[in-house]
């Protein structure tokens, strides 16, 4: 819980409001569809490196370990893109990048 002016905590009606208004804007089913789909859209090695977290306002954020997978990332996403419009009307339109926070698998 948030304290408002340092004292009182913030009502839990307001931080469950708070929380329900972000997960409004995140499609979990659409982004668990992009994942399963995630190893058939780009190759093996980003596949095993690089993770879809999810989607907003048509915007696919992927977690990258370094800077080297964050630009094939970047460099394959349009066909990623194109890749993924079978998703339909919620199809990411774009790519971006995190670097860091990533568990690889060898």
């Amino acid at each position: 819980m948030t304290r408002r002016g340092g004292d009182q905590p913030e009502p839990l009606d307001r931080v469950l409001d708070q929380i329900a208004r972000r997960w409004r804007r995140v499609d979990i089913l659409l982004i668990d569809r992009v994942r399963e789909m995630w190893p058939k859209v780009v190759d093996p090695v980003l596949a095993a490196h690089c993770r879809p977290e999810f989607i907003k306002d048509r915007v696919l954020l992927v977690s990258v370990p370094s800077g080297a997978f964050a630009q094939r990332v970047v460099e394959d996403s349009p066909a990623i893109i194109e890749a993924l419009a079978v998703l339909g009307d919620q199809a990411p339109m774009a790519v971006r990048v995190r670097v860091g926070g990533t568990p690889t698998t060898e």
